[in-house]
């Protein structure tokens, strides 16, 4: 196995990991439904069950559309992203940092609704109304960093590469 293929399951790896503990610990030591505030308002700590996808959306769909929709295309959209950074070797490291964040923190989050039928959500952010975040968990930190990496890397002009005659 190559560097670069190591660095990118070890990425994968660490996002699971990372959000699979804070999960556990949350389940484990908040009680559901309760609000814990870390700094003030601004940062609190909760305990939801998400069975819907990003902010709820879709939770109250039917077990099919779910199974769909939250299940087999995040499992085949994930597959894709792994084969892509894989075998891409024109990628930057931000892409490959971005796309192994996105593809660790969705399988995090799969892998919760597979077994638990629910994502557990545990942060909240609130700055005085003017900026305020729905209920999420490290896997959707995972998701959001990559795709900002993604952005930058895209908008990052890379050096042209000139003919020489």
């Amino acid at each position: 196995m190559n560097k670069r293929t190591l660095l990118i399951l070890v990425l994968v790896i660490l996002n699971i990991g990372l959000d699979q503990f804070s999960k556990f610990q949350v389940r484990e030591r908040v009680v559901p439904g309760s609000r814990t505030e870390i700094i003030g308002k601004q940062l609190q700590l909760m305990n939801v069950e998400n069975s819907g996808a990003f902010l709820s959306m879709g939770s109250d769909s039917n077990p099919t559309v779910k199974l769909i929709f939250l299940l087999i295309v995040p499992v085949i959209v994930l597959g894709i992203v792994l084969y892509y950074v894989i075998t891409d070797k024109t990628l930057d490291k931000k892409s490959i940092i971005g796309f192994s964040c996105i593809a660790g923190g969705g399988i995090a989050n799969v892998y919760d609704r597979l077994l638990y039928g629910s994502v557990t959500d545990f942060l909240y952010m609130d700055f005085g109304g003017v900026f305020k975040t729905g209920v999420f968990n490290i896997a959707d930190m995972s998701v959001t960093s990559g795709m900002i990496l993604l952005l930058m890397s895209s908008f990052i002009k890379r050096p042209s590469k000139k003919k020489i005659n």
